[in-house]
């Protein structure tokens, strides 16, 4: 093994090593070898048992000593010990560090390779709050590189942090890429594209149709014959078409302003002070000539007057 970032096969052999300890262990192995033949016919079964007990344990500590099955099995028929052990690589995918050189001393414990499997990549991203409520385990990504414009990879979403960043107030996503070709290198940066669909079918209005005063949202509903009526909605998600989805108060089909509303709403806020005015002086006056209480309705406002520029608008059914 020559270099870091080499692709290596579980199996190819990496470096030569010579350790007395590791003589020793080999020595004791063919001592507990020969022990278990001289007295694997005796008589005595705990005999038989305690040599067939001593000869796994020292076979158990060869292997901890990185030795193969077929290595041992070359040390118990030739009945010689080996100066130095081959240690071969105990999976494939490509050298990232590589310390081990001609001559050196090193410790047990000591690290003297990393190989890494590439074949598949992790990609940490990052995503405002805002947009967590669209995200979920499993859900596609694409991937664009820098060096590579055009060409997108499809991975997938593999883990979403269970915390925030407090300074960014971003959410840490985890992606998972297959990278069969190692295009895909460490450290690189990346554009990365999710999509998302909350409900096959949606129920959405634009956002200008939408008068949000911070208790209540409020859509104008036409009734017809200049009639329009201020109806209470629950919003759920906003779109990225500048459109909020509707989860209560609208039904398909129905007619909606998306323009001059305001000017309905502060109609709406003139009758009902109107209409609580009358109240008051019902007792004693009566209201003025022309107009009747009982015809001023808060949910029921009558502009069959006013002319607008802009035609209500529908709701409609949409992918989102």
């Amino acid at each position: 093994m020559e270099f870091e970032g080499e692709v290596v096969r579980k199996g190819q052999p990496l470096f030569d090593i010579y350790s007395p300890e590791l003589v020793s262990a080999q020595e004791e192995y063919l001592l507990a070898l020969r022990q278990y033949e001289n007295l694997s016919s005796s008589a005595y079964p705990s005999i038989r048992q305690g040599a067939e007990r001593l000869l796994q344990a020292s076979r158990t500590r060869l292997l901890y000593w990185d030795h193969t099955d077929k290595q041992i099995r070359e040390i118990e028929q030739t009945g010689k010990t080996r100066k130095t052990v081959t240690i071969h690589s105990p999976a494939s995918g490509v050298v990232v560090i590589r310390k081990a050189t001609q001559g050196r001393y090193f410790k047990p414990g000591t690290r003297m390779y990393k190989i890494a499997d590439l074949s598949t990549v992790w990609v940490d991203v990052e995503i405002y709050e805002y947009d967590l409520p669209w995200i979920h385990q499993g859900m596609t990504a694409e991937m664009e590189l820098p060096y590579a414009p055009g060409k997108r990879f499809h991975g997938k979403v593999l883990y979403i942090y269970p915390y925030l960043n407090p300074q960014t107030r971003t959410a840490k996503l985890r992606l998972e890429f297959p990278n069969p070709n190692y295009e895909l290198k460490l450290d690189m940066y990346a554009n990365v594209y999710l999509k998302s669909t909350i409900a096959e079918e949606s129920l959405v209005v634009p956002q200008e149709a939408v008068i949000r005063s911070g208790d209540r949202n409020l859509v104008f509903v036409s009734l017809g014959e200049g009639r329009f009526q201020p109806r209470e909605v629950k919003l759920g998600l906003e779109g990225n078409e500048n459109e909020y989805q509707v989860l209560e108060g609208l039904r398909e089909g129905e007619n909606i302003v998306v323009s001059a509303q305001f000017m309905l709403d502060s109609e709406s806020h003139l009758r009902e002070a109107i209409q609580k005015m009358l109240e008051v002086r019902s007792g004693t006056s009566q209201p003025p000539s022309g107009v009747k209480a009982h015809e001023i309705k808060e949910d029921d406002l009558d502009m069959s007057g006013i002319t607008m520029e802009d035609e209500p608008k529908k709701t409609g059914s949409h992918q989102h």
